[in-house]
């Protein structure tokens, strides 16, 4: 496979065979995934191959293998031309996103008193760990119900937060379109008491101080001051979002032939957004985002009444985000206005200031796309710009450049959170194996990342947050 750098920081895999569309990747040299070890960039090409993709198949500067679609691609189809949706375009996790609030009138001096008590509070206060049951078991499948129809909505109406959460959260809070009667017996009984729980692998909970400001106006807007305790959260669908997944890759690997699609990965499963498959899809993958929202919001309020309990404060809400979904939007394509389906697999919406769709605090500076990096280095805040190349998406993380097997080995979980404590990084994990897992070199340089994404146009620099305290899934 050819790849050619055609502008700094920008890479073109040129057409060939049944590509549609070249593909694009936004990297650095030292970002690009190695062929040897990584088929991120086979993927990006196998992408390109779906019907109705237009523009390009995209790959953030996080780019790393995933199942069907590489984790941080992006790739838009025509929904008037035959266009598709794919599950592996959306991956397990769906609606897989970040939280990020920030504590009223505490900085980290402030805080560093109090922080052992905030951390033992927090150990005990937000469940995690591979089939754990969540902080709102649910009484019965009618509640569910509620809770995959309107997602933060209902949380919010049931007590679980503040009205002013829906106004920092994407799409409110609540997808549009969502059915649970799309969504299988088997996956609603995986999510009945899963609402509220973080899961496992890279999901974390983690305190933050704001280190440093690149954009005051917009840091301002979003209610972030130098010095400032921030609490991120990344979690998502649990159990409910992977058997969706499970159950609609099936569904499409089987409904294929009779549109006759072929696609050269079978992970690349998928159907016409316009079939009563994708349909299907759509309705099912909008409830199981809903129920991330839901998720997340729970844990936002947990983490919020153990800083009200041990911390004298409250903390309010800067934005969530999702960064694996498929959504139907309209953008321009060589000059026309077209309803695509963006897929965003491991990729973060990046909209642009006085976009629609951003609330009116938000709408002068853009929509903060939050990128986590790893529990040794830093997370950071950044904004969407207009003219985004990628239909307004971003990169979600670091990336890693290990798989969990490979980080584990030769790896201390025990000795890394003594490292860490060393560095002023208090640790709360499930099991030391997990801790080695998630070590910071198994992923990629976050502040590369970050450069990159603000060179090519993706989002720009708001402020860099780094860890204090972190709870691992």
């Amino acid at each position: 496979m050819k790849i050619v750098e055609e502008a700094p920081n920008r890479y073109r895999i040129p057409r060939e065979g049944a590509m549609r569309v070249p593909g694009i990747v936004f990297a650095s040299p030292s970002l690009l995934p190695g062929e040897a070890d990584d088929a991120a960039l086979v993927q990006v090409a196998n992408v390109a191959e779906l019907p109705g993709i237009v523009r390009a198949s995209f790959a953030m500067p996080d780019v790393h293998w995933g199942y069907g679609f590489p984790i941080g691609g992006v790739a838009a189809t025509d929904v008037d031309d035959a266009g598709v949706i794919s599950p592996g375009g959306v991956g397990f996790d769906i609606s897989c996103g970040v939280r990020l609030l920030v504590a009223r009138d505490l900085d980290r001096t402030e805080f560093s008193g109090r922080r052992g008590a905030v951390m033992d509070r927090l150990d005990t206060a937000i469940p995690r760990g591979m089939g754990t049951k969540g902080i709102w078991p649910l009484p019965d499948r009618a509640t569910l119900r509620r809770v995959l129809e309107a997602g933060s909505r209902y949380a919010v109406e049931q007590g679980h937060g503040v009205p002013r959460d829906l106004d920092r959260c994407e799409d409110r809070g609540e997808l549009a379109g969502a059915d649970w009667s799309a969504v299988s017996d088997r996956a609603i009984e995986r999510g009945l008491d899963q609402v509220g729980s973080l899961g496992s692998g890279n999901h974390f909970l983690e305190i933050q101080a704001v280190d440093e400001i690149f954009d005051a106006q917009a840091a301002a807007a979003m209610g972030l001051d130098h010095g400032a305790v921030c609490v991120m959260i990344h979690s998502g669908s649990r159990g409910l979002g992977h058997q969706v997944c499970s159950d609609h890759v099936r569904k499409m690997d089987k409904a294929m032939a009779q549109y006759g699609i072929v696609v050269p990965d079978r992970q690349l499963a998928c159907t016409p957004v316009r079939s009563p498959e994708g349909e299907a899809y759509l309705a099912a993958m909008y409830a199981a985002a809903n129920f991330a929202r839901a998720n997340r919001q729970l844990l936002a309020q947990a983490a919020r009444e153990v800083f009200e309990a041990e911390a004298a404060t409250t903390l309010d809400l800067v934005y969530d985000v999702s960064h694996n979904l498929a959504k139907v939007e309209v953008h321009d394509v060589d000059g026309h206005e077209r309803t695509l389906c963006v897929h965003r697999k491991g990729a973060t919406r990046s909209l642009p200031p006085h976009h629609p769709d951003l609330p009116d605090d938000l709408a002068p500076v853009g929509q903060p796309v939050l990128i986590p990096g790893t529990m040794g280095t830093a997370s950071y805040v950044l904004a969407g710009v207009p003219d985004n190349p990628a239909f307004g998406s971003a990169a979600h993380g670091a990336g890693r450049v290990q798989s969990r097997q490979q980080a584990a080995r030769g790896t201390s979980g025990r000795s890394l959170q003594t490292e860490l404590e060393a560095q002023g990084i208090e640790v709360r994990g499930t099991s030391w194996r997990g801790l080695a897992e998630e070590k910071p070199d198994a992923y990629k340089d976050i502040d590369a990342v970050i450069d990159v994404t603000e060179r090519t146009g993706l989002a720009r620099k708001v402020a860099r947050l780094v860890p204090l305290g972190v709870v691992k899934g």
